[in-house]
């Protein structure tokens, strides 16, 4: 709570220096103009009008008109610049004018957000991705990390699950960890963002803090990629860095109001859900199953006995009850935005509100978010400007455990019974079979939900020392208040001892203050570039739980209301001091140098170790600017890019992971029969060496500019080496500890990156872009001290010499065509299938990713077609090996319906066995194993804006309505609900356990600017 305060007091106190005040300036000239696009005649908003040699400037606006009141005297120089035109100097010497600019296609003229300030692209040494939000806006996830998906080369990510507001998995250029983070690091307006899930209550599936930033609210999104790019940010950078910059208003900008609508409706593909077997296959599959082992048919006439058993009635008589109906919905989309941007001389602004609810497809899931966004900036004087930038949150959670194997989940409760099996009795009691919940319980009420505040934000000082020398301080906050809750009534097997109640809260407090010291300068053909700041960053997390059990009815459900009352809590914390610098150079616009130092000194390190020093070096050279390229009019751009550079990972380990501790709670009595006294344990073996997870990248790459611009081309390879990983070792039990951790082990990724731009057709009426990328990524244990299991049953094994996330199964290689009977490899050849017969059989990382857009324009009309792709990655099918169970566990789970392949006398020609117990005694089979690769029509998006000689009439500058459609299409031979599923946990990926599928959605939409 102190850091929102904190956060209010700084507004507190900027709020005064936000009143306007200065004298009326000497007025020499006024000069009015309109700008318009050179090829097409259209008026052009948002560019920036400058007089060369002064700061004073001024925006145009929607009718692409601008008016320049100066103490200058005509004639002087304009300076028109705008991100998607090449900036122009023009000479001026009356009034009005009308000016043109041309397309910047080539996007050398963009400005890129990096670690502590900007480059134009046509500088970078690093690899960085830029991302328009606008063109994902459309894609109804909760979190802005999600809509990401196939647009940034070398960025994996799968939305991997159909409940919003859960986490996403994202990899930047591979995975560097084992037991620590591979996330990349999120930087939201200078502000480093936890997105680490603070779910203290049990779930399968983790919720996100990045969801509780609207997307509407973003500006840009930088994606950091090489080591040039990621040093800066030193001991955090190893894994990426995502920077998102918010929209901001602009200095002379008349206040623009802009209003954004959406409804739509979510449904399950029906091609994504489980088929299982009826009432009589189900039967039919049974008897088949005892009958091949030699035991009586169970459904059988009721009146035939047999070991004073009753038959079940035959296979025909058993009727079929769909579970499903209760889980799956139609779920309701919508999201509603609306925002105020502008400024005077000196001071903009930006006002935002939006609200969000996303239902999911499986009932009783849903996520609901409403959002408040505020950016200020005002000029003090021509050399110091502050600033703010606030977003504050409110999201709720309607949740549920969808599948983990414990009580309360809703595979178990739905899918996993068999579908002979009533639902209520006569009396229409809910049933429950198989020690598994009632689904119409489970689904009429919700057991889990809670509350995220959020709060982020951050104030500026600026000052201008000189024309080429800036400094600037900043203090930013990350403060969120997690409240969860959870209630089993006595219906259901959790709360069948008179109910159970938690509540948990969970707060996570990060603040940073940063200092920079900037000097940007030119002299002749040289411009020179430099950078030192440092930062002091503190994080604190704080939980307190309680938990009640037997209630006196359903109806009290508060912890206080209980009979038996535990409660728990924890505090952690930790601190980072850092500081770095970079120097670049740049001599004609041809040669480049960057040169970047980062030292960070980390209290989760051991005493030997606190500091860590993370250098870099990044060249380029454009070779287009030599005579001999300027004269192939078909080449604008060519450009050779290399860097080297290490960086660090301490993300995903505990605060206290060097120290040895203790707890308390541990009695003991002094005699025997007295009373306990409070005594306490050693908790964890000290390691005063322990330091930070190190990553050293080699990177290689290349732009190239087609035709002015109208293609653009950027290709990277990379080799990342990561050593000293922290790793979980396992320790003699003489020690007292069962473990400890320690810098042990080396991952390698290596790949490349493809992306192109172009722009194939532009006419006054037409046009029509295309973006397309694709990447690969190599990943490879290259040492660890021995074979680690992952996930239940060791499904998942980490092997030298092998990559992450491989498993580790029985290969079934075919079946017997003449016996039935399942053959195996049999890889130590003893003539026995044994766990010595366990392989890595495939992994679930693909051997290509990546997207396609393409973007049409027709006088007002315009289409979006994105398509994303993945091609060679694995997924094991968890809900298929407990779905074919080849009758083995009878009344015990349901059978899917493609049990119904098996193999019989009639049918020899399949990949499912004969139904006998030798056949289904292994789960880990690699038959469940399946490909993943998939082609998925992201999104589709069919827009249409009113003329603005319709619109102004009416005052309204833009008017647009839109249709869009997600995942409305999707190839793949995966058989289970979604190629993309993973666990969420534990690094694990490629994991598919009840996983909801992706949606399909449609929505309808309007986009108003006044």
């Amino acid at each position: 709570m102190k850091y929102f305060l904190s956060a209010a007091l700084i507004g507190f106190l900027l709020a005064p220096l936000l009143v306007e005040a200065q004298l009326n300036p000497i007025v020499n000239a006024t000069l009015n103009g309109k700008i318009v696009d050179e090829e097409t005649g259209t008026p052009l908003e948002g560019v920036n009008v400058a007089i060369k040699g002064t700061t004073h400037y001024v925006l145009t606006d929607s009718k692409g008109d601008f008016s320049f009141v100066t103490g200058q005297k005509l004639p002087f120089i304009l300076v028109l610049s705008h991100v998607s035109y090449k900036t122009t100097e023009l000479k001026v010497d009356s009034s009005p004018v009308v000016l043109t600019l041309l397309p910047a296609t080539s996007q050398l003229a963009d400005v890129v957000v990096v670690g502590y300030g900007t480059q134009k692209r046509s500088d970078l040494t690093g690899s960085v991705s830029k991302i328009n939000p606008e063109e994902v806006h459309a894609i109804p996830e909760a979190s802005f990390d999600a809509q990401l998906q196939g647009k940034a080369p070398g960025v994996q990510i799968n939305t991997n699950t159909g409940v919003p507001g859960s986490d996403v998995f994202i990899r930047v250029r591979g995975a560097t960890s084992i037991n620590a983070s591979n996330d990349p690091l999120y930087v939201v307006d200078g502000v480093v963002v936890n997105n680490t899930s603070l779910q203290n209550i049990f779930q399968d599936r983790a919720t996100s803090p990045l969801t509780d930033i609207n997307p509407n609210d973003i500006q840009s999104i930088e994606v950091l990629k090489d080591a040039s790019a990621i040093a800066i940010y030193g001991a955090r950078g190893a894994n990426g860095v995502i920077i998102i910059t918010t929209k901001r208003g602009n200095y002379g900008e008349k206040s623009k109001i802009e209003f954004n609508a959406s409804e739509g409706r979510g449904w399950a593909p029906e091609d994504r859900v489980w088929k299982t077997t009826t009432g009589p296959e189900h039967a039919t599959l049974i008897n088949e199953y005892n009958a091949n082992i030699g035991k009586p048919l169970p459904f059988r006439p009721e009146s035939e006995i047999v070991n004073g058993v009753p038959g079940r009635g035959l296979p025909g008589e058993q009727p079929t009850y769909d579970r499903m109906q209760y889980l799956n919905r139609t779920a309701q989309l919508r999201n509603y935005d609306i925002s105020i941007r502008g400024g005077s001389q000196n001071t903009k602004y930006y006002l935002g509100g939006g609200y969000n609810k996303q239902e999911s497809i499986w009932k009783p899931m849903g996520f609901e978010r409403y959002s408040f966004k505020a950016n200020i900036d005002h000029k003090l004087s021509e050399s110091v400007t502050i600033g703010t930038s606030n977003t504050l949150s409110l999201s709720k959670r309607d949740q549920a455990r969808p599948a983990n194997g414990g009580n309360g989940t809703l595979l178990q409760a739905s899918l996993n019974i068999p579908t002979y099996l009533p639902i209520f009795d006569e009396d229409g009691t809910p049933l429950k079979w198989v020690n598994f919940d009632n689904i119409d319980v489970l689904t009429s009420t919700v057991n889990l939900w809670s509350n995220s505040y959020h709060y982020v934000g951050n104030a500026y000082f600026s000052w201008d020392i000189l024309k080429v020398l800036n400094f600037k301080s900043s203090l930013g906050i990350d403060y969120n208040n997690y409240e969860e809750n959870e209630y089993w009534d006595t219906r259901t097997i959790l709360g069948a001892s008179g109910g159970k109640g938690t509540q948990s809260i969970t707060q996570s407090g990060t603040i940073i203050n940063e200092q920079t010291l900037s000097y940007d300068g030119k002299s002749g053909s040289h411009k020179f570039g430099a950078l030192i700041g440092n930062t002091l960053q503190r994080i604190i997390l704080k939980n307190v739980s309680a938990t009640g059990t037997n209630f006196p009815n359903n109806s009290y459900t508060q912890i206080s209301s209980a009979a038996t009352q535990t409660a728990s809590q924890f505090t952690s914390e930790s601190k980072l001091a850092s500081f770095f610098s970079r120097i670049d150079y740049n001599y004609a616009g041809k040669y480049y140098a960057e040169f970047v130092l980062r030292a960070d000194g980390s209290s989760r390190f051991g005493a030997n170790n606190k500091w860590g020093y993370f250098p870099a070096v990044g060249v380029g050279y454009r070779i287009s600017e030599e005579n001999l390229f300027k004269n192939i009019g078909s080449i604008s751009n060519l450009k050779l890019r290399a860097s080297y550079g290490i960086t660090g990972n301490q993300g995903g380990i505990d605060d206290y992971a060097s120290q040895g501790l203790w707890t308390g709670g541990f009695g003991y009595s002094d005699a025997a029969g007295s009373n306990e006294l409070p005594g306490t344990a050693p908790l964890q073996i000290a390691n005063p060496d322990l330091k930070w997870e190190k990553t050293t990248q080699l990177s290689v790459g290349a732009d190239l500019g087609l035709f002015n611009g109208r293609i653009n081309a950027e290709f990277n390879i990379y080799d990342k080496l990561t050593t000293d990983v922290l790793l979980l070792i396992a320790t003699p039990g003489s020690t007292g500890f069962s473990s400890y951790l320690t810098n042990y082990g080396e991952i390698r990724n290596r790949g490349f990156e493809l992306s192109v731009n172009s722009v194939n057709v532009k006419t006054n009426d037409f046009s029509w872009r295309t973006e397309f990328n694709i990447s690969k990524n190599k990943n490879i244990i290259e040492n660890i001290p021995a074979d680690i299991p992952f996930a239940g049953r060791d499904l998942i094994r980490l092997q030298k010499g092998h990559s992450m996330y491989s498993y580790w199964l029985y290969k079934q290689l075919y079946v017997d065509p003449k016996t039935g009977d399942a053959v195996f490899d049999d890889l130590n050849k003893d003539g026995k299938i044994t766990a010595e017969d366990r392989q890595i059989v495939g992994s679930t990382w693909p051997k290509y990713f990546g997207g396609l857009s393409n973007t049409f324009t027709f006088k007002g009309f315009d289409l979006n077609v994105f398509l994303t792709y993945s091609y060679g990655n694995y997924v094991w099918n968890h809900n298929r090996m407990l779905g074919e169970t080849g009758g083995t566990l009878d009344a015990n789970r349901v059978l899917l319906a493609s049990q119904l392949d098996r193999w019989t006398p009639e049918h020899t020609e399949t990949n499912t066995p004969r139904l006998t117990t030798e056949n289904y005694s292994r789960q880990e089979n690699s038959r469940f194993l399946e490909d993943g690769s998939f082609v998925r029509l992201r999104s589709l998006t069919l827009g249409y804006t009113l003329p603005q000689s319709l619109t102004r009439s009416v005052g309204i500058e833009k008017a647009r309505f839109y249709v869009a459609g997600s995942n409305l299409f999707l190839l793949t031979d995966y058989t289970g609900s979604d190629p993309e599923s993973n666990m969420g946990t534990e690094n694990i990926q490629g994991y598919d356990y009840g996983t909801p599928p992706q949606p399909r959605t449609v929505q309808v939409g309007l986009n108003v600017q006044l």
